[in-house]
């Protein structure tokens, strides 16, 4: 195989590789890539360019000591409890995880013999009263939970898993690591969702883990391999793309997002604003203090109407579409009742507050005036 000779020359935008196997010249050649002594690649499960690329620079925009880029958001999270539990594990996690998190937990560990513990681990006393209650492989938590934004204190909640010998796991996907980085305040392992912000444009579908214990990653590049965890090479050259703007994006998002929160919290029809930067979120000290860049672009309202007045915003506001993810370039809302918590049970949803009327928004980098010309729209 032959191709073009670049000479001196080097392309600005990294090339895309789409093979699923790279040719190598001999076995000892083999050998050398299989045991760390020279680069190279053999077989795209296990490694390709885009893919190691878009993980070298989420590690060091993450401050990780090593990072694997996945096929989903779930596969992150996926290879996060692999990595530290087995048949017997317990897991102590928050109570207001993403729904599938959450089934993850139930249903897909536990019929293979790993436990969860759920708990409000916005209780200091109460995380630590479950962790207290036996062996523990991990305490799992959001930075920002979803959908209802409640604030981590992740330093607290690092040391309360540490002195229990758990591991802290981190889904930092409503943060992003613009707003907050787990690691610096010792998280062990930190989720992305790269579907989301980072991606940024809503045409990928990837996940993001990355370490600060280098003896980790043997086991954690192995697993996503095995595990076919492994992520697509397009996506990751997109995502490489997205990356670029995550600064400017995420900034103007969240601007975006405080002035829109206090907005709604004076608009007729509006029962409840739901926003880490307002003064009545209850975490809005904590959010100051870890958040300090800003508390993120997510917020939610409630509708007075319910569901009939979730229709017709959605119907008289057609620029703000509704999709059930979040992180686009432009404002997306979403309904936790019917989408990220459709399968919980009616008891669960009412513990957290997640209502028929409950809009879920992804607040874009948008004209602010646009934005506001389109909500109005939906609340009239």
């Amino acid at each position: 195989m032959t191709f073009p000779d670049l000479g001196r020359s080097v392309p600005l935008a990294p090339p895309l590789h789409t093979t699923s196997v790279f040719a190598i010249p001999d076995l000892d050649a083999l050998d050398a890539i299989y045991n760390g002594e020279a680069p190279g690649f053999i077989y795209a499960r296990d490694g390709n360019p885009n893919v190691q690329h878009l993980a070298d620079v989420l590690t060091r925009l993450a401050r990780g000591k090593w990072g694997v880029v996945t096929a989903s958001g779930m596969g992150a999270t996926s290879a996060a409890l692999l990595a530290v539990a087995s048949a017997g594990s317990r897991i102590v996690a928050s109570n207001q995880l993403y729904g599938r998190t959450a089934k993850l937990l139930r249903a897909e560990f536990g019929r293979f013999g790993v436990t969860t513990t759920f708990v409000d681990t916005f209780d200091l006393d109460a995380t630590r009263a479950a962790l207290a209650e036996g062996p523990a492989a991990a305490l799992v938590v959001e930075t920002i939970s979803n959908p209802l934004c409640r604030v981590a204190d992740v330093p607290a909640l690092v040391d309360l898993a540490h002195r229990a010998g758990a591991k802290l796991i981190v889904d930092n996907t409503f943060a992003t690591p613009v707003l907050y980085r787990p690691h610096d305040a010792g998280a062990d392992l930190v989720i992305e969702s790269l579907t989301k912000l980072i991606g940024g444009h809503s045409d990928v579908t990837l996940g993001f883990l990355s370490g600060i214990d280098p003896t980790a990653f043997p086991a954690v590049s192995s697993l996503v391999s095995t595990w076919g965890l492994t992520a697509n090479a397009f996506e990751c050259w997109l995502t490489l793309r997205g990356a670029e703007t995550l600064d400017l994006r995420v900034r103007a998002a969240t601007a975006n997002a405080a002035r829109l929160a206090d907005w709604l919290a004076v608009q007729p029809g509006v029962s409840r604003v739901v926003y880490p930067g307002r003064e009545d979120h209850p975490d809005h000290a904590l959010a100051a203090r870890v958040l300090p860049a800003g508390q993120g672009n997510m917020l939610c309202f409630e509708l007075a109407g319910g569901r009939a007045a979730v229709n017709h915003f959605m119907r008289a506001a057609p620029g703000i579409p509704f999709c059930p993810s979040l992180g686009h370039t432009t404002t997306t809302c979403s309904h936790p009742d019917t989408t990220s918590h459709r399968y919980e049970s009616a008891a669960e949803k009412a513990r957290q507050g997640i209502t028929a009327g409950l809009v879920r928004l992804s607040v874009g980098c948008e004209p602010f005036d646009v934005l506001l010309a389109e909500m109005t729209k939906g609340l009239k």
